[in-house]
């Protein structure tokens, strides 16, 4: 199994918007893609700052899926949320394989 792993940073203006976008609309669309089998989304607790940060996780049963997933669907998602909260949040990815 493969844990597909978003990290994002989000401007304290619009955080609670931003998640509750994510939550409601945007994870539910990228789960409708059938690539995934699990997902959740995590807060951060340990930010400096009363920061803001998200870890957004998808589960795919292999890499196969989430290149297929990266390349076909991944970039429209990304744009319409980077069109809802233009300069508003940055993100970077980890692939993680799981061992247990």
């Amino acid at each position: 199994m493969i844990l597909y792993n978003v990290t994002s940073s989000i401007d304290p203006e619009v955080a609670e918007a931003w998640m509750e976008y994510v939550r409601d609309v945007h994870m539910p669309e990228v789960m409708a893609t059938g690539f995934f089998v699990k997902h959740q989304l995590c807060r951060l607790l340990n930010e400096e700052n009363d920061g803001y940060t998200y870890a957004a996780q998808y589960y795919t049963l292999g890499l196969e899926q989430l290149e297929t997933f990266q390349n076909a669907f991944e970039p429209g998602l990304n744009a319409t949320l980077e069109t809802r909260f233009p300069g508003q949040f940055i993100s970077f990815r980890t692939v993680l394989e799981i061992i247990e």
